[in-house]
């Protein structure tokens, strides 16, 4: 026998596809969450589930989402103020009624606020660590059952935190600066870790992502405080800013059959910005 005919070959023709899948995705309406949404449809999912404070902007981006060109699955808006603790409930609640189980969970929902140190508001970082790491760390817990449903060692549900690269480096300092937020994204990043560890043999894997600057309606007064979306981009190795593909491609990556021995990782979105800059 040849050793040709020794060669057993894999089947990964479908190592990227969420044909099927139910996902649940919190700050969904608008920028890194709406790309992500976009792209889990485009990757098979049937159900695609969006909450964000505003039913208004729930109800335009699942307007776009379900007009995709070639998708099967479909984009639901249920809005929720996840700051609470009662509408993080009333959602897992909302979405339990319209599915037996949740396959995906991206936790995806966050604030900013930048002030000098010596007159940052005690509110405003408490609402950012609030939004930032507390409703994250109770988004998962009550999602849990759901995420449990048809988890499996051999089929996990995924769980995704979206971070920063401001919670692995330093985040802006002097007039606009976001201590809070800095620190609340080292918090999400190391809370990952705990859940991975946690939720692991439970059949649920726990990642997150680390984006760099991506022109948002979050993002954009920061970013034009700090130079412009030019000088940033110029700043960059790549040269570029990131795109909407490039959140969409990781995060169906990190909800896939390709990523199942990922846990308690993260995925740094930047184009190498914190291998060059000292400050963000």
């Amino acid at each position: 026998m040849s050793a040709e005919a020794d060669v057993k070959l894999e089947d990964f023709s479908s190592i990227f596809s969420l044909n099927g899948k139910v996902a649940v995705v919190t700050g969904g309406s608008r920028g890194l969450g709406l790309h992500a949404a976009s792209g889990l449809l485009q990757a098979g999912c049937s159900k695609v589930f969006i909450s964000s404070r505003k039913a208004k902007a729930c109800e335009e981006a699942i307007d776009a989402l379900n007009k995709l060109p070639g998708i099967k699955g479909k984009a639901i808006s249920i809005p929720a103020d996840i700051s609470k603790v009662s509408e993080v409930e009333r959602l897992a609640a909302e979405v339990g009624k319209q599915t037996d189980h949740v396959d995906i969970l991206f936790a995806n929902a966050g604030a900013t606020w930048g002030a000098p140190f010596d007159k940052h508001p005690a509110e405003a970082f408490a609402k950012v660590m609030d939004l930032n790491v507390n409703s994250v760390f109770y988004c998962i817990q009550k999602f849990a059952p759901l995420l449990e449903k048809k988890a499996s060692l051999q089929d996990p549900s995924r769980v995704l935190v979206t971070a920063s690269v401001a919670g692995i480096g330093i985040g802006s300092l002097g007039e606009n600066a976001t201590p809070g937020y800095s620190a609340s994204k080292a918090a999400a990043l190391h809370l990952t870790r705990n859940l991975a560890v946690e939720l692991g043999p439970r059949g649920i894997l726990c990642n997150s992502i680390a984006p760099g600057f991506f022109p948002t309606k979050m993002a954009n007064g920061l970013m034009a405080l700090t130079g412009g979306t030019q000088a940033l981009a110029d700043a960059n190795p790549n040269k570029r800013l990131g795109k909407p593909e490039d959140i969409a491609g990781t995060v169906v990556y990190l909800c896939s059959r390709a990523s199942s021995h990922l846990n308690g990782a993260h995925i740094v979105i930047d184009g190498g910005s914190i291998l060059g800059r000292s400050k963000l």
